[in-house]
């Protein structure tokens, strides 16, 4: 059975309370980090993540006040792209729950990322490489 929570719900599973799990939302889907309590309860490296969809924070690196948001306004494709690859390792790492049918909209802009990135690296391919080399005695060559 799928469980939402809100905002207010989640953000009791911030590991202050030791008698309740660990929670961490990334796109709407929550999982249980609780095996993670050195790094995400209190005092640890990911403590901020914990008890709330911080989703827009795993690319941006911005850990404290409106920066952690679940809020992906505004990111580039590649950016959702990176959070969904995020997911992706927290589905592959820690238990979670179902994701809901919201999520259609992002993972649909992440697989554009994916796209457009697969096709730069092809053009990037295409392109030869600067063969230039620059000492103090010799000067620039190119």
């Amino acid at each position: 059975r799928q469980r939402l929570f809100t905002v207010e719900e989640l953000a009791l599973y911030n590991g202050t309370d030791e008698t309740l799990p660990i929670l961490l939302g990334i796109l709407g889907s929550v999982f249980d980090v609780t095996k993670g309590r050195s790094h995400y309860g209190v005092g640890g490296g990911y403590n901020h993540f914990a008890g709330r969809d911080a989703s827009r924070a795993f690319v941006s690196g911005n850990f404290t006040g409106d920066g952690l948001t679940d809020s992906v306004r505004g990111l580039s494709t590649t950016e959702v792209k990176s959070i969904v690859e995020w997911r992706d390792f927290y589905f592959r790492t820690y238990t979670h729950g179902n994701p809901t049918k919201s999520l259609k909209g992002v993972e649909a802009k992440a697989a554009r990322g994916k796209q457009l990135a697969e096709k730069q690296k092809k053009e990037e391919a295409k392109q030869t490489s600067c063969n230039s080399r620059w000492s103090q005695d010799e000067g620039g060559e190119v």
